[in-house]
């Protein structure tokens, strides 16, 4: 196998960034030394499904919703310190990590939005339309990382951390308001929520999707055989 290979860039403009890396970066230091990335990653994922698990048993016991909040901080901690403590213990593996990293999390947005569909706080349409937009994205990202060497990891301020804090003070809400009432009619919370959703994703694809396009034209923009530009 060709061990050549150039990790990717990370941008992240997210709101908390900042204050974030120094908390990662203490915990990494603190971490037990039988603990290692793996074992976060795969916390990460299992977090993720009993968050979906804890929504399904809302359905029947609403204070299940706090156990859904409380699995997203475990994700947060598992999905968001692995490669912190990879990079702190000179235990990188890129290649691997992002990969696995990855694929998890589709698998983990799969779980979270099933237990929503199912939990009777989210109609399953709009869960699976939320679901086919960060597919979507998270496809268009992929590839411009492939392309350009650069992964963008937060958009309009807003990065997997804040789209966590979000989603928990919405789940919070649940407890005593899961349906709004728009000009007279009563929608499920979280319907409208994930309309909202929807659209600032197929929002931040179509902004992404043309400004790489461009990106990728100029940096290979072609000459006819006269030896002018196209």
């Amino acid at each position: 196998m060709d061990t050549t290979f150039a990790e990717a860039t990370r941008v992240s403009t997210g709101l908390l960034t900042s204050r974030e890396r120094q908390c990662l970066l203490w915990l990494a230091a603190r971490m037990p030394r039988w603990l290692n990335s793996d074992h976060l990653t795969g916390l990460a994922l299992v977090a993720m499904f009993m968050t979906g698990v804890s929504y399904w048993l809302a359905r029947g016991h609403r204070l299940a919703l706090l156990s859904a909040v409380a699995w997203l901080a475990v994700n947060w901690f598992g999905d968001s310190l692995d490669g912190t403590l990879a990079r702190v213990r000179h235990r990188q593996r890129p290649r691997y990590g992002f990969y696995v990293d990855h694929v998890l999390d589709t698998f983990g947005v799969l779980f979270l939005l099933g237990g929503l569909s199912a939990s009777g706080y989210m109609t399953p349409s709009v869960a699976a339309g939320l679901l086919i937009a960060y597919y979507v994205l998270s496809i268009e990202l992929y590839l411009a990382t492939y392309c350009l060497g650069t992964f963008r990891m937060s958009f309009w301020k807003f990065g997997p951390t804040e789209l966590r804090i979000v989603l928990s003070a919405g789940t919070l809400v649940l407890l005593f308001h899961p349906i709004a009432t728009i000009h007279g009619k009563p929608y499920l919370l979280f319907d409208i929520g994930g309309l909202v959703a929807i659209a600032g994703l197929a929002l931040t694809t179509i902004v992404s999707l043309v400004g790489h396009i461009r990106e990728l034209y100029v940096a290979e923009r072609l000459s006819d055989p006269a030896g002018e530009e196209a």
